[in-house]
C-alpha cells in the first residue's frame, strides 16, 4: 500500500519526518514537495498521478489538495485531511495567519498557523511563494467529493481554535465524509503527534477487508 503525505504552506516534505518515522519501514511513503506554484490546476497535476489508488494524508493545505482532488475523480484507497480550507463555509478563517503574513512575513505566517513546533528550516517558500499560496487556498471552494466522500475522514485538532472545528464540522455535514476530533493536538497534528496520523494506515495494513467498516474511517 502506498500513503502519500502532501504538506501545506510554507513546509516541504521535511515537514513530514517524524510522520514517515511513524509509519515505518513496511510502508510505501512518498512525500513530495509540490510545487507552490500558486495554481490549483499546476498542483492538482502534479500531485494526481501518485495519489490515485493510494492512502492520503493531508494537513491544512494539503487537506485541501486532497478534497479538490477527490472532487476531480481522483480515486483514494482512504484518506486523512486535518483541517483543511472550508470557502465560503468558513469564511475568514485564514484571515488571522493572513495578518501575521502581512506582518511578519513567512515567519509570522509559519509560527501562526502551525505554532511553536515550525521553524524556518522546514521550508525554502520565499515571501512571494507563500503569497500565491496564501491566495490560492482562500479562493478555495469546496465541491462535491462524489463516492469518495465514504473513503474521506476530515479531522480536527481538540486544541484548535473554535473556528477551526466550527469549519471541519460544516465540512463533514456538506461533503458527506467523517469526521472526528483528534485529542490533545491543534493545528500541526503532524509536527505535535504524528501516530494519530498513521494508526488509520496500520489499520488498514493488518485487516485491508474489514478496515473500511472499523477504525480507518472512524
Amino acid at each position: 500500500m502506498r500513503v502519500v503525505l502532501i504538506h501545506g504552506v510554507a513546509t516541504d516534505s521535511r515537514v513530514w519526518a517524524a510522520t514517515v518515522a511513524a509509519l515505518g519501514p513496511s510502508v510505501e511513503v512518498a512525500c513530495p514537495d509540490r510545487p507552490q506554484s500558486g495554481d490549483m490546476d499546476t498542483e492538482i497535476a502534479a500531485l494526481a498521478p501518485l495519489c490515485e489508488q493510494a492512502f492520503v494524508i493531508g494537513v491544512s493545505g494539503g487537506a485541501t489538495l486532497g478534497l479538490e482532488m477527490a472532487s476531480r475523480g481522483v480515486h483514494f484507497t482512504g484518506a486523512l485531511l486535518h483541517e483543511p480550507a472550508a470557502g465560503s463555509l468558513a469564511p475568514g478563517l485564514l484571515d488571522d495567519v493572513a495578518r501575521a503574513f502581512e506582518r511578519d512575513g513567512v515567519p509570522g505566517f509559519g509560527c501562526a498557523l502551525y505554532g511553536a513546533g515550525w521553524g524556518p528550516d522546514l521550508t525554502t517558500a520565499s515571501r512571494d511563494t507563500v503569497a500565491r499560496e496564501l491566495a490560492m487556498f482562500r479562493a478555495f471552494e469546496p465541491q462535491p467529493v462524489g463516492p469518495s466522500a465514504d473513503r474521506i475522514t476530515l479531522t480536527v485538532g481538540e486544541r484548535s481554535s473554535p473556528a477551526r472545528h466550527r469549519s471541519v464540522e460544516s465540512l463533514a455535514a456538506a461533503l458527506g465524509t467523517k469526521r472526528r476530533v483528534l485529542p490533545g493536538v491543534g493545528h500541526a497534528v503532524h509536527l505535535e503527534d504524528p501516530e494519530q496520523l498513521t494508526a488509520p494506515v496500520q489499520t488498514l495494513q493488518a485487516d485491508p477487508v474489514n478496515a473500511v467498516t472499523t477504525t480507518i474511517y472512524y
